[in-house]
């Protein structure tokens, strides 16, 4: 039996609607529910999914839809009751919020935060563009987690911002620390004195939390989005990142994180940085370096690059970390030979996948299918964060799910002999995830020695002891359960290779001579020097990002962000327009 509950004028960002979608579906006596926003677009999906009703029509675009399958109407008091209770907790942002003030307008945003230096967007990527547009016409740097934006307009808006002596870090940028205050996904790392440009959000939380653990701290950790070192866009965000660190005073070491960039892209950012007084660690995963420069040091793993990192800010001779793996004794029966693993931060999926090709030698471009970064000859390596698992569905860092139900499919699997999987903490992730995974990693383990099998679960915590969670419990939590811990996610698969007799060594790399240097200047602009010691936001759309920033002692100016012209883009873009054309009367 269908139901439809409209809450009239009742904006939420999809991460939110995800989450309540969620909650509703643990009460007993609902079979089925979708929370969506009532745009022509999801009315289409409900058609698709079975769950579209008459009342649906009746829904605008700034309307939270809620379609239920329940047994009988009874339900429906107890559903109301729990979505008022969720939606108070969201308006509330679960924490401190005496740094935070609310407003419904950019003009009173902008009133309220003049002195704020980011905008921070959490909002759709199809109407992102244009309000990205006024925070630059501000002055404001930008900071956009949204993704589905253009890349058209990605490009047009990093042209703009840096004509304009700003940074847009995005959109699809998942991580940042902007003078120690962490925002949205992002880890609690001490300040410090290392510097960080990254174009891969769990890559800049990887090395971040090992810098962290070794002793060492980050002034900013300047996200870009994926795209920005595409030729499309030519590395704009992460070239002005890189000019602006080099003239912060404090920091002394600069590290760059990337998949591997276009190769003019690439030229380009390796020339700024032998160019750079400071010395410089970079990692484009996927290639292996055999040396490095003087004052340009190239990682292999996030690991090494974050272990390269303290050993400069220490004055000490970069060399390989050595490492004793404690393999332990096994007995896999001749079917089992496989590795799965199974992701939530993608970057670390991608590492996992570079270093079993190599340990394995698998050859061949066997063609991966969605989702996987890794599919070769039995070996599995799973981004679950990947929009084919996500869509309509929370990402993985946020919940579990998918990933349980995959634990047990892995664990089941008679040729598995090790899976290997992440619990990235901090602030957006789940409050406990290691809870939420051990009951299906201890069942999947005393399955497998029920069925005479032996099943290695091997993982690593992208955390610090600063994080909102306790990783002190989280990692207490997975080794009762089972799991064999690990410092790092390089180590983690290293450890999975030695117990398949594929162990990985570590090699010392040259230093070579620094090649010729087109010269470059770098003067990065008062605004950029301003954004490094920032701590004003403007934060449009989810309410859980101010929580960071507020318990790092920034202060924030809310946006309750919803979208005009009942969301159509068209009537947007020409309300735009008049509002300049008035302005410049």
């Amino acid at each position: 039996m269908l139901h439809t509950i409209i809450k009239a004028n009742s904006y939420q960002d999809s991460i939110v609607l995800m989450l309540l979608t969620n909650k509703l579906n643990t009460i007993d006596g609902v079979h089925n529910v979708s929370v969506m926003m009532g745009t022509p677009a999801n009315k289409d999906i409900f058609k698709t999914g079975g769950l579209y009703t008459d009342e649906l029509e009746k829904a605008s675009s700034n309307d939270m839809v809620i379609v239920l399958d329940i047994e009988d109407d009874s339900l429906i008091d107890q559903v109301l009751t729990e979505i008022d209770v969720f939606l108070e907790e969201q308006t509330k942002g679960g924490g401190d919020n005496s740094g935070e003030e609310v407003v419904k307008t950019w003009d009173k945003a902008f009133e309220l935060g003049k002195d704020a230096g980011v905008v921070v967007f959490s909002i759709p990527g199809t109407h992102a563009a244009l309000e990205i547009e006024k925070a630059l016409d501000e002055g404001k740097h930008v900071f956009c987690f949204s993704d589905n934006v253009a890349i058209e307009d990605e490009k047009r808006l990093k042209e703009k911002a840096h004509d304009a002596g700003l940074l847009l870090m995005g959109p699809d940028c998942g991580t940042g620390i902007i003078n120690g205050i962490p925002v949205a996904f992002t880890n609690a790392v001490r300040k410090g004195k290392i510097g960080v440009v990254g174009a891969s959000g769990t890559g800049i939380q990887e090395v971040t939390t090992i810098i962290h653990k070794l002793g060492g701290g980050v002034t900013n950790a300047i996200g870009t989005g994926g795209r920005d070192l595409k030729a499309e866009i030519g590395g704009i965000t992460l070239k002005d990142s890189i000019m602006t660190l080099e003239k912060d005073p404090n920091t002394e070491v600069v590290v760059v994180i990337s998949k591997p960039p276009a190769p003019e892209v690439r030229d380009e950012v390796l020339n700024l940085l032998r160019s750079i007084s400071k010395p410089a660690v970079t990692i484009f995963l996927g290639e292996k370096p055999t040396s490095h420069e003087e004052n340009l040091y190239r990682a292999y793993t996030l690991e090494e690059a974050a272990q390269t990192a303290v050993q400069l800010l220490n004055k000490e001779a970069v060399q390989a970390v050595k490492e004793t793996l404690t393999v332990p004794t096994h007995s896999f029966k001749p079917e089992q030979k496989f590795i799965k693993g199974l992701y939530s931060g993608g970057t670390l999926a991608y590492e996992a996948a570079m270093l079993i090709k190599e340990g394995l030698s698998l050859t061949g471009d066997e063609h991966a299918p969605e989702g996987f970064i890794l599919k070769n000859q039995g070996h599995e390596i799973i981004d679950l964060g990947d929009d084919v698992y996500t869509q309509g569905k929370p990402h993985p860092m946020i919940d579990p799910t998918k990933r349980k139900e995959m634990l047990e499919e892995a664990g089941k699997d008679p040729e598995t002999a090790i899976i290997l999987l992440d619990v990235v903490l901090g602030y957006g992730s789940h409050a406990n995830m290691a809870q939420e995974l051990a009951p299906t990693i201890k069942e999947i383990k005393a399955k497998a020695i029920a069925d005479g099998r032996e099943l290695f679960v091997i993982g690593t915590i992208v955390g610090t002891d600063e994080d909102p969670q306790n990783i002190h419990e989280q990692e207490t939590i997975m080794k009762d359960a089972g799991v064999i811990l690990c410092d790092s996610n390089a180590q983690a698969v290293r450890l999975a290779l030695a117990i398949l007799d594929h162990p990985l060594t570590q090699t010392e790399k040259s230093i070579e001579a620094t090649p010729a240097v087109t010269p470059v200047a770098i003067e990065p602009t008062e605004a950029m020097l301003a954004l490094l010691t920032n701590q004003g936001f403007i934060n449009v759309g989810l309410r859980s990002f101010s929580e960071a920033i507020i318990n790092h002692g920034g202060k924030v100016v809310q946006y309750d962000w919803q979208p005009v012209a009942g969301g159509n883009i068209t009537l947007q873009k020409a309300l735009q327009f008049l509002n300049k054309v008035a302005l410049a009367k």
